[in-house]
């Protein structure tokens, strides 16, 4: 049988239609893949719907700054003791060195001790004066002699002047011993000088003390030899009085008047010793801007010529802003504070310590009283760092 004559059969039918169009293969094709298609897509919608129903809340939108919130005071100004806070060293008021008066030689006796006090004209060491002793005997016998002489001439004289008159001696034997009457007497006192000069030569030989006050060094031993050449044997405080020479800044100097009470602690003491400023230096040091105070102070045993000390000089009251001890910072360039710009970003500002007490401390410059100061966190923050401030209760008033 023919292959195109064979009958086909109704399922051939359904895939193979008899007419000659290929629409109707394409249609029943379409209806097998859509009824699928429908299908997973309904699916997909109701997992979709299924999710939305049940999924959480999404969060709501971030805020917009998460900046810290930083506690920050505002000093203003607050009337508080002004003092002067300076290093220095402990000296002498009056510092007089002794040495050797007269031609020197052997030391053969030392009287004092460093940190005695002693008088004026007191002898503090003396010298081997054997040689001086002979010799004030000597032009003492001389003096005697000189004496001798002047009386007989003195006498000669006498008798000569009885005689004038009687015409046994003519006038100009008088006058030859009237010339010899006075050399005679002349070199009773050149005698006399000669012996005084020895004694006092020999009196120079003892190491006296120019005036009242403290032994400070002992620079000579029994037996040792000395000049003029040696140099000071002995230092002593006219009076017992020291001073501290207190370096003060050029611009602190201006505050400082004769009369002020200071306090100076010795380096490694705990005790302070009352003082008052009686000199200002008229120099200030092109080298380093500062100038000296002086300070007057009455001996102790803990004040020693030499030592560094600090003292606090009381300036009088002055109104400057008061910060707590919290909000001041220091490095190696020095002290400063963190404040705030008019944006809230921090901002570094240099500033000079004045007073410090249990109140807080007080700025001498730097600040005028109106800025928004970190309180306490500055050390954690940078300058152009951004924060959230909360205004605290300044220093004074808490």
């Amino acid at each position: 049988m023919n292959a195109h004559n064979a009958p086909m059969s109704p399922e051939s039918a359904d895939v193979f239609p008899l007419h000659p169009s290929v629409a109707p293969v394409e249609t029943a094709r379409e209806r097998r893949w859509l009824k699928p298609a429908l299908i997973a897509l309904a699916v997909a919608l109701a997992g979709v719907a299924a999710w939305k129903g049940f999924a959480p809340a999404a969060p709501p939108p971030a805020a917009a700054s998460n900046l810290p919130e930083v506690t920050v005071i505002v000093p203003g100004s607050t009337m508080m003791a002004d003092a002067v806070v300076a290093p220095g060293s402990i000296a002498a008021r009056r510092d007089a060195a002794v040495g050797v008066q007269g031609e020197g030689g052997r030391v053969v006796r030392v009287t004092v001790d460093p940190g005695q006090r002693v008088a004026a004209g007191q002898v503090l060491a003396q010298i081997d004066r054997q040689v001086q002793t002979q010799e004030i005997a000597q032009l003492a016998a001389g003096v005697r002699q000189a004496e001798a002489d002047a009386r007989l001439a003195e006498a000669n004289l006498a008798r000569a002047e009885s005689l004038v008159a009687k015409g046994f001696i003519s006038r100009a034997d008088i006058d030859q011993r009237a010339a010899t009457r006075d050399g005679a007497v002349a070199r009773v006192g050149v005698a006399r000088a000669q012996l005084n000069a020895a004694r006092e030569r020999a009196e120079r030989l003892d190491v006296r003390a120019p005036a009242a006050g403290l032994v400070l060094a002992r620079n000579v031993e029994a037996g040792q030899v000395v000049g003029p050449g040696t140099g000071a044997l002995f230092r002593i405080a006219e009076g017992g009085t020291l001073e501290m020479r207190a370096q003060v800044a050029e611009q602190d100097m201006a505050r400082l008047r004769p009369g002020m009470a200071a306090t100076v602690t010795p380096v490694g003491s705990t005790e302070g010793y009352k003082g008052t400023v009686w000199l200002l230096d008229p120099v200030i040091d092109a080298a380093n801007r500062q100038g000296v105070v002086r300070i007057q102070l009455d001996y102790s045993p803990g004040l020693r010529v030499g030592a560094f000390a600090r003292a606090r000089i009381e300036a009088g009251q002055s109104s400057r802003p008061l910060l707590p001890q919290s909000a001041v910072l220091a490095d190696a360039d020095g002290n400063f504070v963190m404040v705030l710009t008019k944006d809230n970003k921090i901002e570094r500002r240099a500033i000079t310590v004045g007073t410090i007490s249990d109140a807080g401390v007080g700025i001498a410059a730097g600040l005028n009283g109106t800025e928004r100061v970190v309180a306490s966190a500055g050390a954690f923050l940078k300058p152009g760092d951004k924060i959230k401030p909360v205004l605290a209760a300044p220093a004074a008033a808490r």
